[in-house]
């Protein structure tokens, strides 16, 4: 095997193949994305790259990928084959950034690293804050860079990396930027691409370093009875496209009945909200009711009777909450829904043939290599645990790979519990990883080698990033499983004429761009109606602003930086912003607001900002306040008057994220000029004695805030409730007998 001599690449150490070479020579000269099938190295492309940028141009490198795991992997990567430069310390030279690390650390690591590995939002958050500036860093790589849309990270971070760097070059990469040209033209705008690079595995300098990798497609009947589940979902959906039909509402036949249909019922149904149709809004109760049947029917079809009862299961309850939708209510108590709850009773075990299907083929794959590794996808959280509960308990060792996020009951994996698991994965510790689709981006198990598709995607680039998974080092084997008469193979079909389309549509717009064309210099990192762009990283003197951490996703907050102000972001205990010790600001859109005034408690999150600052400022942001929901004028004219004279709250009103910054900035400056660059004081918040009552009788079962007050309203203390009978409970307005009950019963209830 030959290999890549480089001064800077450790000897022996990366394989010499010519098309990354080729590929790597190209993005030297100009801001590139590469194009590049999963397993065929474009992290070695981006170690020859940076080898080249930092032995020629000094300097730092600063890797992007979207998840821990990733930059992790990516860091493993370099710190095995890139030699720092003369006279650095290799402890230092490799800094990997998370959200964990307190920010004077990042500060500090920063100045020592010659190459940093971090996600998109730390970066993001640290320029903001103006912990430190881009203008040393001669190679900005960005991996899974297809995210590079809307406000995410990636877009801010080029925008900010071209204006500041002193020798700015970007290498962008992805495996499957997507079908659509359109987007793909975006991402390439969003971060500046100059040329694109792509290769395919049937190209002549690429075949010779291709494995092996055989796709089984393997078709599966669906089980009598989940076909009589899914026939009573199919007269469900009849009736709801028929009560649509109704009211006037375009809709296709039920076998038509396709996401992009959909989504063009409701944009019918948008339209009528917003010319103030009452029947736009029974429209869109129905509308929902409509995508939760069909969401109920791919289960049915593609993934189970176990996944699809739990679902089922979950509607029901949902309906018999106290905060359950219209819909919800009304799907259960639909006497076709009702029945298919009660036959989904008599299921006792797993009625779809998938999963024995999966546990034969793995079985047979451990069997004839003992040292496989193998990655099972499904779609859903509830089939993972499905499919690994049935391996486990018939002695196949496996464990499940899900995202952070908690859902339902179910806990989910931290990012440093997914690192863990696929080191030992890879160590061999257990064999099987079942995933959902986190694991589809960038998972390098090189040993890989059967991957399954529980069902199939209509996703060309989750089906591209799922294949790559395997074929890596040596052959490999995908299988997909594809219930027959249903939509997985119409999902299957659609992915493969997708990839076929995205292939055409890369080539293409390559050969439009050229290096130092306008497509790859059009985008600006924030379009601004206020100010010009400045964008320089400076020890800023701008008024000082505190940003609450979860407001780093809008976009105020990047034209906040852009303005000139000085940020610093932290968890704020109550609003978005906070100004000197006096002010503390919460942002609400036009849509938040009356979303939190119907679902939630709005004046109470208002008051608890009220509680804790000298001057507390409510910014709505958006226009047509009046209109975003069905609520009457008045209701909304009474909460605004509420909050300004009763809670005592300044209301703002801008139109857009860039009104909402500027408006932030000329309230800082003022601020400031009268009292002096103060830190903020959060005040612990004062709740009143009837506030604090309302909390005592919120915590009971099932009661909630509003419930609270109608029953102090009417027994008008805390032990008048406690001592009041069954009878006089159940007859204030929305308590009922069954919340009479549990109120009387626990508030007698012997303590243990």
């Amino acid at each position: 095997m030959t290999c890549i001599n480089h001064p800077l690449i450790r000897p022996d150490g990366l394989e010499s193949r010519e098309y990354q070479l080729s590929i790597a020579m190209r993005a030297l000269d100009a801001n590139t994305l590469v194009v590049l099938p999963t397993g065929l190295g474009k992290t070695a492309i981006a170690l020859i790259v940076a080898a080249s940028r930092l032995f020629n141009e000094g300097g730092k490198v600063l890797i992007l990928a979207p998840t821990k795991p990733l930059v992790e992997q990516h860091k493993r990567f370099f710190e095995n084959l890139l030699l720092p430069a003369t006279g650095r310390d290799r402890d230092t030279y490799f800094a990997m950034f998370t959200g964990e690390t307190p920010g004077v650390d990042r500060t500090r690591e920063w100045e020592q690293a010659g190459v940093i590995f971090a996600t998109p939002q730390v970066i993001k958050n640290d320029i903001l804050a103006g912990r430190y500036g881009l203008s040393e860093v001669s190679l900005l790589v960005i991996d899974e860079c297809h995210r590079a849309v809307g406000n995410y990270a990636y877009v801010f971070i080029a925008g900010q990396y071209r204006v500041t760097a002193k020798k700015p070059r970007i290498l962008a990469m992805t495996a499957s930027p997507g079908g659509q040209k359109e987007k793909v033209r975006q991402v390439c705008a969003n971060i500046g691409i100059e040329q694109v690079e792509t290769r395919t595995e049937h190209d002549p300098d690429v075949k010779k370093y291709i494995h092996e990798r055989e796709i089984e497609v393997i078709p599966v009947a669906l089980p009598p009875e989940l076909g009589k589940a899914l026939d009573a979902l199919n007269r469900l959906v009849d009736d709801r496209l028929g009560m649509l039909a109704a009211t006037g509402i375009s809709v296709p036949k039920r076998q038509q009945l396709s996401m992009k249909a959909l989504n063009a019922i409701n944009a019918q149904v948008q339209e009528r909200i917003g010319q103030r149709d009452s029947s736009g809004y029974a429209a869109a109760s129905i509308y929902a009711e409509l995508m939760k049947l069909k969401h109920a029917q791919g289960l049915a079809e593609s993934q189970g009777s176990v996944v699809l009862k739990a679902y089922l299961a979950r509607l029901a309850g949902e309906a018999l909450s106290p905060n359950g939708s219209k819909a919800s209510r009304r799907l259960a108590q639909d006497p076709v829904f009702l029945a298919l709850i009660e036959r989904t009773k008599t299921w006792q075990h797993e009625l779809h043939p998938k999963v024995p299907l999966v546990e034969k083929a793995v079985r047979e794959q451990l069997e004839n290599a003992p040292d496989s590794r193998i990655i099972i996808f499904a779609t859903y959280r509830d089939t993972v645990t499905l499919l690994v509960n049935h391996l486990n308990s018939h002695g196949i060792s496996c464990e499940r790979f899900v995202g952070q996020a908690t859902k339902d009951a179910e806990q989910g994996l931290s990012q440093k519990k997914q690192i863990d698991a696929l080191r030992r994965f890879r160590s061999g510790e257990f064999r099987v990883l079942v995933a959902t689709s986190v694991g589809e981006e960038g998972l390098d198990v090189p040993s890989t080698d059967l991957v399954i598709f529980y069902e199939a995607v209509p996703s060309e680039i989750r089906s591209i990033q799922r294949k790559g998974r395997t074929g890596r080092s040596g052959a490999g084997k995908i299988i997909v499983f594809v219930t027959k008469g249903t939509s997985d193979e119409t999902f299957r079909y659609v992915s493969q004429s997708r990839e076929r389309a995205m292939a055409e549509g890369i080539r293409q717009i390559g050969n439009a761009l050229t290096p130092g064309s306008a497509q790859g210099t059009a985008a600006t990192p924030v379009q601004l109606s206020i100010g010009e762009y400045t964008g320089q990283f400076r020890d800023t003197e701008g008024p000082l602003i505190f940003v609450d951490d979860r407001e780093t996703s809008s976009k105020v907050v990047e034209v906040l930086h852009t303005l000139g102000a000085s940020i610093d972001i932290r968890r704020l205990p109550a609003g978005d912003y906070a100004i000197g010790d006096r002010i503390l600001v919460e942002r609400k859109t036009t849509k938040d607001f009356v979303d939190t005034l119907v679902d939630r408690d709005l004046l109470g999150q208002v008051r608890t900002l009220s509680s804790q600052a000298l001057k507390p400022v409510l910014i709505i942001e958006g226009e047509d306040l009046f209109g975003a929901r069905n609520i009457h004028p008045n209701a909304i004219r009474g909460t605004l008057s509420a909050i300004a004279i009763d809670l005592g709250v300044t209301v703002l009103v801008t139109r857009n994220e860039e009104e909402t910054a500027a408006m932030l900035l000329v309230i800082a400056k003022r601020e400031y000029e009268a009292h002096g660059n103060q830190r903020p004081h959060i005040r612990k918040p004062y709740q009143p004695v009837s506030g604090q009552l309302e909390q005592v009788i919120a915590s009971f079962p099932d009661i909630g805030l509003k419930n609270a007050r109608l029953l102090l309203g009417h027994f008008g203390s805390v032990q008048g409730i406690v001592n009041a009978d069954e009878q006089s409970l159940g007859d204030v307005e929305g308590i009922g007998k069954k919340r009479a009950k549990k109120i009387y019963e626990l508030s007698r209830h012997p303590y243990d």
